[in-house]
């Protein structure tokens, strides 16, 4: 059986509904003719010039990505800076450029769900709902048994691929943990939601200062959880097979393959 890049799209679309991203998301056809044929199909997080060398040189048709290239508005592609050499570069290999993002990240087995299954999360659900039942933002669930928040930040340090940072960990080492709450990629705007505020601990990405120590001062008072700050791209990555898997099921005879390249933008840390 044979696909186009429209057949592709129509099954990426089916998996992970352009309805369910974020207003200021931009999921979707980056380049590519529609009409061609799709034979293979490489999964990344990043659209950076490694995963397009890899893509490029592998023979691939498609480089599906988690983050949109041009998630920002641009006025120019020219070679000259990074985002139009990139595109250029795919254009010419006739390796198209498609994203899922915010809309993989709410579904049933997107980024989130994937975590929290690896974690073994019982009665995960959103921690922000969408209109489709069991999807949203996030997830919050019990853990099968419960443990300490410095033994379950060894559980997700050997979970996630090796970064710099590893898991940055605000909290009592000892504390108790049965409740779990995460956000795959950055996850700090969710900090004062009540199914955060009520877990035992938070994992998520890119916690900047000012809000992670706000919600940490809260919770002496009130009460909050713990903090678990992991690599946005070791978070995402872990949704790369589970999202082929779903491609090669959808798409017989197409070839998936997924990055095992680290695009995480910090390189080594240098600690006390």
């Amino acid at each position: 059986m044979s696909f186009s890049l429209a057949d592709v799209i129509r099954v990426a679309h089916t998996l992970w509904p352009p309805g369910g991203a974020e207003a200021w998301d931009a999921p979707g056809l980056v380049s590519g003719d529609p009409s061609r044929p799709i034979r293979s199909i490489h999964l990344a997080v990043d659209a950076v010039s490694d995963t397009v060398d890899e893509a490029v040189e592998a023979g691939a048709d498609l480089l599906l990505t988690h983050h949109p290239l041009l998630l920002r508005g641009v006025t120019s592609i020219a070679e000259d800076g990074y985002k139009g050499a990139l595109l250029s570069r795919l254009i010419r290999a006739n390796c198209a450029l498609l994203a899922a993002h915010t809309n993989a990240d709410v579904v049933a087995d997107g980024v989130s769900d994937v975590i929290a299954t690896r974690l073994g999360l019982i009665d995960a659900l959103p921690i922000t709902d969408s209109a489709a039942p069991e999807t949203g933002i996030g997830r919050v669930g019990r853990l099968a048994e419960p443990t300490t928040v410095g033994h379950l930040a060894h559980t997700v340090l050997a979970l996630l691929p090796a970064t710099a940072s590893g898991v940055r960990v605000a909290g009592d080492y000892l504390t108790p943990v049965t409740t779990v709450a995460l956000c795959g990629g950055a996850g700090d705007s969710l900090l004062r939601h009540p199914r955060v505020l009520t877990a035992d601990v938070y994992i998520t990405s890119d916690l900047r200062h000012h809000p992670s120590s706000e919600a940490r001062e809260q919770a002496l008072c009130t009460g909050g959880p713990a903090l678990m700050d992991v690599s946005h791209w070791a978070s995402e990555w872990l949704w790369l097979e589970p999202a082929a898997e779903q491609l090669r099921t959808a798409l017989p005879g197409i070839v998936v393959t997924v990055s095992e390249l680290n695009t995480d933008p910090w390189s080594f840390a240098v600690v006390h």
